[in-house]
């Protein structure tokens, strides 16, 4: 079984961080075909944090978690500490194959986003 982890910055202010776990919970009925279970977690200032959040992800099943940084550039939190944190899990869970995908700002599709967006 599979998982999405959307991982994002997380915020003091909780609206913000409401607003990734309503994504999540968009992505969990539009992804039901390739992942049977999708959660969020928080890098920092929220909660789930991502150890909390990989943690859930195979308490629900989860064999295999692919963490999607909800980011826009490849900054330290997604070259260095989200990768770091990912590594730990892996080690802690040897069983279950985590993996990290590109932060969506390197999306092929993030120009047609940006264009239609600016009209």
């Amino acid at each position: 079984m599979k998982a999405l982890l959307l991982v994002a910055h997380g915020s003091r202010r909780a609206e913000s961080n409401d607003e990734v776990v309503a994504l999540a919970d968009e992505l969990r009925s539009k992804c039901a075909g390739q992942y049977c279970v999708v959660n969020a977690a928080f890098l920092e200032l929220a909660h789930p944090l991502i150890p909390a959040g990989i943690e859930r992800c195979i308490a629900e099943g989860a064999q295999a978690i692919r963490v999607l940084p909800y980011f826009l550039n490849s900054g330290r939190h997604v070259t260095e500490d989200i990768p770091n944190i990912v590594n730990e899990a892996s080690q802690r869970f040897p069983g279950v194959d985590i993996t990290v995908a590109p932060h969506i700002g390197a999306s092929p599709l993030m120009m047609g986003l940006l264009t239609e967006s600016a009209e």
